[in-house]
């Protein structure tokens, strides 16, 4: 079994709901699997969209990184996801960040996710989860990138 971290986002509708249906997926597939406290995150890239809330989670799987890929598509389309806009406002956005230390560069999955280590949304999640995580193939822990990051976006706990 691979253990994988995965970076749930949602700006669209209701976004705790979307990521409660999405955790209820995750851990019917991925028994076992934990998730971070929620966040809300100021969007970064394209402003002109509403705020995100976003998560970590950590799982194991026996799935090759393609199938999981997959997986997670699908799960963005159930919860009406559309890739109409790049960087756009979505029901449901879920990025595969880490799968064990494999390192893969390809069209369709890159492996680390590329922009892991420059954004605070993503690493804040992960700290909860792991702060001694490290990143192949630099091997740098997410508490040491978090430290070393200087974008500035806000990323709050979240609460009703």
């Amino acid at each position: 079994m691979t253990r994988f971290f995965l970076s749930l986002g949602s700006n669209l509708g209701d976004r705790a709901a979307s990521l409660a249906v999405a955790r209820a997926r995750i851990s019917a597939e991925f028994p076992g699997a934990r998730f971070s406290p929620l966040y809300e995150t100021e969007p970064v890239g394209r402003k002109d969209q509403p705020w995100f809330l976003n998560q970590g989670v950590e799982a194991r799987s026996d799935r090759d990184p393609e199938s999981l890929l997959q997986w997670a598509r699908s799960l963005e389309a159930d919860l009406g996801r559309t890739r109409d806009v790049p960087k756009g406002p979505r029901t449901l956005d879920v990025d595969i960040l880490l799968c064990g230390d494999r390192v893969i560069d390809r069209p369709s999955l890159t492996l680390p996710h590329p922009r892991l280590l420059e954004r605070r949304f993503v690493l804040v999640p992960l700290f909860d989860l792991d702060p001694d995580l490290k990143v192949p193939p630099l091997g740098i822990t997410v508490s040491d990138a978090l430290r070393r990051l200087s974008d500035v976006p806000v990323v709050r706990p979240f609460s009703r």
